[in-house]
């Protein structure tokens, strides 16, 4: 594999990848300074040189990757590889391991008990009720 830092079709992007942040940068400046510029052209043109130092930041930030990666192989022994993944199955987590869920208050509200058999009295009296869901039309 070749040198990170050798790889001019990387490096080829990186430059113009660069020059054209920088150039519309510059025609956005050029629009700012117009009669018709606005904030918004400024904006744009401080905006397109940050582009541009990005560009070339993840350009190094790559290489040093790479070569850190490079450098953690070529220093491992066999001793310390990463052994392959055995399939383990899922286990059960033991009972006292997680906290308890609480558990829900259980209030015999005398108010939604009455609410409840309202409902169950209007459902019983509604002759929609007793057909079948199948049967009932979308509309």
């Amino acid at each position: 594999m070749s040198a990170p830092h050798r790889r001019p079709a990387l490096i080829i992007l990186v430059i113009v990848a660069a020059l054209a942040c920088l150039g519309l940068g510059w025609w956005q400046w050029g629009r700012f300074e117009s009669s018709s510029g606005t904030a918004q052209n400024l904006g744009y043109a401080l905006q397109w040189p940050l582009f541009a130092a990005f560009v070339v930041f993840a350009y190094f930030r790559f290489v040093r990757l790479e070569r850190e990666t490079r450098e953690d192989e070529t220093q491992a022994t066999p001793a310390e590889t990463p052994r392959s993944a055995k399939s383990v199955a899922p286990r059960e987590i033991p009972a006292g391991l997680l906290p308890e869920r609480p558990k829900a208050a259980h209030d015999d509200d005398p108010v939604l008990a009455e609410y409840n058999r309202y409902l169950a009295e209007l459902n019983a009296r509604d002759p929609r009720a007793s057909i079948a869901p199948s049967e009932r039309s979308a509309g």
